[in-house]
């Protein structure tokens, strides 16, 4: 037999190699496929980085910013801690999306369930926006749910009354699902909205509208994903709608545990790098830039690849002696391309960079993208992310970020430390150019922003934190709720 013969041929040692790296890599994908279907993207944070430390209690006059306790040193071995949820074990807890589908915000919330049903609670799901007839993603994302013992309710109908009437806490989740309380509840709406946590993720202007949210001052808390954004809605809802916010909490997003170990797999890590450059014919060392977001103008891939054009102009005329670049644009919908990304590929052409830039179908398993790449960019433009899920995400992976100095990238980012920021619109075209230069030409100072980065994940945005946060958030709501339900 092979295992006993001294000395093997080259031919199966190769056979063998490459039979255990294809295994691996099915073992990865396989992995991802499942469990990175609850990521970011949110579809999204500002100011500059929130380094605070200290567990907030709400209050009308500041947001409150939760944040852990730091982390034990990895020597200390100590038994599971039980969650900071274990508090909602039996509760009865109703989740009401806009939609159910591959975006931030749907996806969030599916997070959130789990780990409510993690710890014993009675989830129950609404969609309000839920297309008739058969659709694959969402068929998918409800047995997803299912098969993690969360109920699926009609949006419409008295059984959704009579849940959202029983349940201890409703979750409401975006602004746009505002409008299922008064479609479904009407006249008992006033009951409900007591002991409704409003979990808000937009940063567009046409989301401030009394159609949606007439109903947030009234609702026990909101709950938003960064400062920066919490600040935009207290000024927004008063100057356009003279309406007031209710207690506000910031809290954070944090790192899957699935994510993070295969962040911290340096051979699986390896096998995604070298299967995803050989499918995109980059070489392992070349530089590769990323912009990982659904492809739309808010996005910022058009300014991103006229930097990257304009990153290639000097390197050439400077005659800088660096790998080739290359520039990835993640997120491409193959079967349904839109206007604006004809425009992505014809600005290529017009510029014949082909060889350099590749499109990459929309896809919700990043890990091997950010296994294959060298640095992210965070190019969302006007007023950011609301918070930028796929930043933390690539910091888990050792990447410098170079992001937009606007929304929730500002509190991720440490500027000049875990990467570089640059302005929104035109004027930071040349700027992240010279950027994206910058750590192409300096490979220790891109290692150095990495792990830097990778740092910051460890101290505050790995899935514990979140839990943590969160727990704080649904305790004082409950807590209220108590408080509300006794006086009246």
């Amino acid at each position: 037999m092979a295992k006993h013969n001294p000395t093997p041929s080259s031919s199966s040692v190769a056979s063998v190699f490459l039979r255990k790296r294809w295994m691996m890599l099915i073992m990865v994908l396989v992995m991802f496929s499942v469990a990175l279907i609850i990521r970011s993207g949110i579809g999204v944070d500002s100011t500059p980085c929130d380094c605070r430390h200290d567990v907030a209690v709400p209050s009308q006059k500041k947001f409150s910013s939760v944040s852990p306790p730091p982390l034990r040193p990895p020597f200390v071995t100590a038994a599971p801690s039980p969650s900071p949820l274990s508090f909602m074990k039996s509760k009865l807890v109703l989740l009401v999306s806009h939609e159910l589908s591959l975006s931030g915000g749907p996806l969030l919330l599916m997070e959130l369930a789990f780990l409510l049903r993690g710890v014993g609670a009675d989830v129950q799901w609404i969609t309000n926006q839920r297309p008739s007839g058969t659709d694959s993603v969402i068929y998918s994302l409800e047995h997803k749910m299912l098969n993690r013992g969360v109920q699926i309710v009609s949006a419409r109908g008295q059984e959704a009354v009579n849940i959202a009437l029983k349940a201890d806490l409703v979750v409401l989740n975006t602004a746009v699902a505002g409008k299922w309380l008064d479609a479904v509840l009407k006249e008992k709406v006033h009951l409900v909205l007591p002991k409704t946590l409003w979990w808000i993720h937009e940063m567009r202007g046409h989301y401030f509208s009394l159609d949606y949210v007439k109903h947030l001052p009234f609702v026990a808390g909101a709950m938003i994903d960064s400062h920066v954004t919490a600040e935009y809605w207290k000024n927004r809802t008063q100057e356009r709608l003279r309406i007031k916010m209710p207690k506000t909490y910031v809290v954070h997003l944090g790192n899957s545990k699935e994510l993070m170990e295969v962040a911290e797999d340096t051979v699986a890590k390896r096998v995604l790098r070298e299967h995803v450059r050989e499918s995109l014919g980059v070489q392992n060392e070349d530089i590769l830039f990323a912009i990982i977001n659904s492809v739309s103008r808010g996005k910022g891939q058009d300014l991103f690849l006229n930097s990257f054009h304009e990153s290639l102009i000097y390197i050439k005329h400077q005659k800088l002696q660096v790998p080739p670049i290359h520039a990835a644009i993640v997120g491409s919908d193959v079967n349904a391309q839109s206007k604006f990304e004809s425009e992505l590929r014809a600005f290529v052409e017009s510029k014949k960079i082909q060889g350099h830039v590749h499109f990459v179908n929309k896809t919700l398993a990043v890990a091997p993208y950010l296994a294959a790449i060298d640095v992210l960019v965070q190019n969302s433009q006007a007023r950011g992310e609301c918070f930028g899920r796929i930043t933390i995400e690539a910091m888990a992976f050792q990447l410098p970020v170079l992001g937009t100095a606007a929304g929730g990238t500002q509190e991720i980012v440490v500027n000049g430390s875990t990467g570089l920021l640059h302005p929104v619109g035109k004027q930071g075209v040349m700027p992240l150019a010279r950027n994206m230069v910058k750590l192409a030409t300096h490979v220790e100072r891109r290692l150095t922003m990495g792990k830097r980065g990778y740092e910051r994940v460890k101290e505050r945005f790995l899935e514990r934190h979140m839990e943590q946060r969160i727990a704080a958030v649904l305790k004082d709501v409950l807590r209220n709720v108590k408080a509300h339900q006794k006086a009246h």
